[in-house]
């Protein structure tokens, strides 16, 4: 006889799969410290096998993860029937993809001394490139991407505890804002990017120069132009009717960037305040300023 959970609203499984080097082990390690029963590189057709099993031991609400990737036996080749088939079960399936810069990855592999996966026969580059080639149509398939490209360790461990402490005991939405610099390109994982370079810079004022938005004297230049008052009057409205709709729609997660030169005066100040906004609505909430130390 077949085992179905009880409630699947309560019963998620969340698959942690990416690029390797990218944080895949941070994020389980992450994720058994919030209580989730966290288990890497099972054989895929094992999976619903242990799902079952699971719940025939407990009926406490259970939060569970698998570690997936290349070398988890017969994943790439079959995710696609693996999928359909968990979410048939009745378990709530959430992919969580992990990814970096071949630069980043290549600095992180030759800095452990790891070999990587791929790379029996093949350069480091080689390896990288092939992999994401095996995994571009699963990054697709992802419900949450993140680019740890530019995160520390440290970064990434508090990003995942913060948005799956509580995932999903309902199927709210998560939001999560971004400021960046375009000098350092786009956040590939962003759903709306908002380009606020056409504000008045505050690098240009000897004063605020060296300081960030974080810093009182930066947000009050910013937020007192009539260009500021005039766009937040516009941006906060159309993110007002967009958000409903998407959780109607089902969206589980909704990354807003909000981008000026370099990432350190306009963006920061707007993502502020568009945080504080957006509180309005009692969601799962997250920042992330991700070139605020750059030079």
């Amino acid at each position: 006889m077949q085992n179905f959970p009880d409630n699947p609203e309560t019963f998620p499984v969340l698959i942690i799969t990416g690029l390797s080097g990218s944080g895949k082990s941070t994020a389980l390690r992450a994720l058994e410290d919030i209580g989730y029963f966290c288990i890497d590189n099972l054989p895929i057709h094992l999976v619903p096998k242990f799902l079952q099993l699971r719940a025939q031991i407990t009926q406490e609400d259970m939060k569970v993860a698998f570690g997936m990737d290349v070398r988890t036996r017969g994943f790439v080749k079959n995710y696609l029937r693996f999928f359909p088939r968990l979410r048939k079960m009745g378990y709530q399936l959430h992919i969580l993809f992990l990814e970096a810069s071949d630069e980043i990855l290549i600095r992180r592999f030759s800095q452990t001394r790891r070999q990587h996966p791929l790379a029996e026969n093949e350069s480091i580059v080689q390896a990288i490139q092939q992999e994401r080639k095996q995994l571009d149509s699963l990054r697709h398939h992802a419900t949450r991407i993140i680019d740890t490209s530019n995160m520390t360790v440290h970064n990434l461990r508090l990003l995942i505890m913060e948005e799956y402490s509580q995932f999903p005991l309902s199927r709210r939405l998560n939001l999560h804002i971004i400021s960046f610099g375009f000098k350092y390109g786009l956040p590939p994982d962003a759903d709306i990017v908002m380009d606020v370079r056409f504000l008045p810079n505050p690098y240009f004022i000897k004063d605020l120069k060296e300081l960030t938005g974080l810093e009182l004297p930066v947000q009050a230049f910013v937020l007192g132009r009539e260009e500021t008052k005039e766009f937040l009057s516009r941006f906060f409205p159309l993110l007002d009717y967009l958000i409903p709709n998407y959780q109607k729609e089902g969206k589980t997660h909704l990354t807003v960037a909000i981008g000026c030169s370099g990432g350190h005066h306009r963006s920061v100040v707007i993502a502020n305040n568009l945080l504080e906004h957006l509180k309005v609505f009692e969601l799962p909430l997250t920042i992330d300023h991700r070139d605020i130390l750059r030079e």
